[in-house]
Parts: C-alpha cells; structure tokens; sequence
C-alpha cells in the first residue's frame, strides 16, 4: 500500500487556476503550490497576481487575461503552457455575479456571466484536454455554487451558470474521464471574498446565512484547502461528474 501522504502530494505537476487574484482562486493557487505544484495563475488584474507571486515563490508563473475573451482562448491555452508545459490541473475560479434583479437583468451582464462563469470553463478546458490525454492524467475542477441548486435574490445570471457547471461537470467526466482525467466541482458556501462582500460587509445578514448551516458559521479560507487538493490530486482518482458542496451544511439543512 502507498503512502497515504503520498495520494495528496502534486509534485511534478502543473496546475492553472483562473480567477487566481482575489478569493477562493487566490487560495487555490497557494493551496496547489504548497502541496508541491508549479502553478500558472491567470487573472485580469497585473498587481494583485504579483502580490501573489510574492507570497508563492518561484514555483508560480503570472498571466493577465480574460479569460471570457472566446477569440483567444487558444492563444491563453498556449501561454499557459510556456512556463512549466501543458496544465495537468485546471481550476476555473474565475467568477462573477452582476447581482440584477431578473426585471433589470441586461443582455450585457446576461452575457458577461455567462461567458466568464460558464463558457470560459468549458472552451479553456476543451484546448488544454488534448495533452492531458497525452499523458493520461488530467484533473478539471468547476466552482459551482449553493445557487446551484436554490434560487437567491438578484442571482438569476449568476444561479443559471451555476446550475449549468453542475451539469456541464457531469458532461466532461462523460467525454474525457475514459483518459483518467477527472472532473469535478466545488460547491461553496458563504466565504469572505470579494464576490460576497456585501454579505459580509452586514453583520446581521452573515449571521443569518451562518445560522442556515448546520454548523453554525460561515466558511472559512482554510475550509477550501482539503476539497480542493482532494480533487486535484490521486487521491480522487476515481471520483468524477461530482459537486461536492463545502458550504458548512447550507444544503443539507
């Protein structure tokens, strides 16, 4: 029997996180890079990412782009792929939520959250998923969400995407899990990033969202660190088309 240690460890591997300036991706990044991988982090904001850069060390590489941008997502896949080679661990944490009512939703915001939320995960994976089956390893990690499966206020948009990563996870662990590339998601809970500061920023309101859950409190940083490494990493190798949902119990309650 192997190492138990051993299941968990990512050295030699190459690992993109999206969304890696700020919050959940932020975290992932660091989480990835401690746990031995050379990370590629990509993001649209240059100083944030270097402050990142600086906290991580020499095993991380920077890239500003949008990752919604479809005309160059195969550009982005190769420039991904300069600093260390082609990803073996793809996180999609790049996100967003225009929060409009569904009276005042915009083609516009309709749109952009669909493009960064939704779209991005699918087409960036379809271009990095050829050398993955080349090595006959791959690991694909969505963010879903606890809209994935309930409605909030002023979340139509956003609660669609997420309702669509659920089933667009299933459908890539249909088409590529015969390569022994995983596919999963992660869905989260109420944790302090910038998506929900204005949870956050009203005591009352996070109070109540912590008293939804079965433990009581809201998610913690920390909290994300052994979901995510999990499904990155051997020690899911026979896990895929899953959600698992990190959110303190919200759903179970």
């Amino acid at each position: 029997m192997a190492d138990p240690e051993d299941l968990f460890r990512l050295g030699g591997k190459v690992a993109l996180v999206t969304g890696a300036s700020s919050g959940l991706g932020r975290r992932a990044a660091i989480t990835l890079a401690q746990a031995g991988a050379m990370v590629v982090a990509v993001a649209r904001r240059q100083e944030a990412l270097e402050t990142l850069s600086r906290e991580i060390g020499f095993a991380v590489a920077c890239v500003v782009a949008d990752v919604a941008d479809r005309d160059n997502i195969h550009a982005l896949a190769e420039t991904v792929s300069k600093p260390f080679g082609s990803p073996d661990i793809i996180v999609h944490a790049a996100g967003l939520n225009t929060r409009e009512a569904a009276d005042d939703v915009t083609a516009e915001g309709w749109d952009a959250t669909l493009g960064i939320n939704l779209s991005a995960p699918f087409f960036l994976s379809q271009a990095l998923v050829p050398a993955m089956k080349e090595k006959g390893w791959g690991r694909i990690v969505n963010f879903a969400s606890l809209q994935s499966h309930r409605a909030f206020p002023g979340g139509i948009a956003y609660g669609a995407t997420k309702g669509g990563i659920t089933q667009l996870t299933r459908a890539m662990a249909e088409a590529w899990s015969p390569y022994s590339i995983t596919a999963n998601a992660i869905g989260p809970g109420f944790f302090p990033t910038e998506l929900t500061q204005a949870v956050f920023s009203d005591p009352e309101r996070a109070a109540r969202n912590a008293a939804q859950t079965c433990m009581g409190r809201n998610g913690t940083m920390e909290d994300i660190d052994g979901p995510i490494l999990f499904l990155c990493s051997d020690a899911s190798a026979y896990v895929t088309g899953q959600v698992l949902m990190v959110d303190g119990g919200f759903t179970a309650k």
